[in-house]
């Protein structure tokens, strides 16, 4: 699964993954017209503001969708999560009986170690 993600890493989002390393998880929101946004980016998609600025994550969402790759070696989930922020990012979910992932369902961040060494945000049930 991960092992071949590419991320993509450029020094727009390096703040970001260097916090997954740290085991941090940060969103990005505008100072101007206050909204938080996915996928972090130096000007805010909804106002076109340069005033972004990186602030601590809740670590909370909710699916908003799922899918469940099981045609594979190894069966993952795949999800949309709804960020306690209000952003939906394209996440994993892990360390759950996949049957029981359901539409709402409360999922808090972890992360991920891949064999490179990257670290990347996952969710698991709360």
């Amino acid at each position: 699964m991960a092992e071949t993600l590419a991320l993509p890493s450029n020094p727009e989002t390096e703040p970001f993954w260097q916090a997954c390393r740290d085991r941090r998880f940060l969103v990005k929101r505008c100072e101007a017209c206050g909204e938080a946004h996915w996928y972090p980016r130096s000007l805010c998609p909804f106002c076109f503001s340069a005033k972004t600025v990186w602030q601590p994550g809740d670590g909370r969402g909710t699916v908003y969708s799922f899918s469940i790759m099981r045609r594979v070696p190894e069966p993952y989930a795949i999800a949309y999560v709804t960020l306690a922020e209000g952003p939906t990012m394209m996440t994993n979910i892990v360390d759950c009986d996949f049957d029981a992932i359901r539409i709402g369902m409360a999922v808090t961040v972890d992360f991920k170690a891949l064999d490179d060494g990257r670290v990347i945000p996952v969710f698991k049930p709360a």
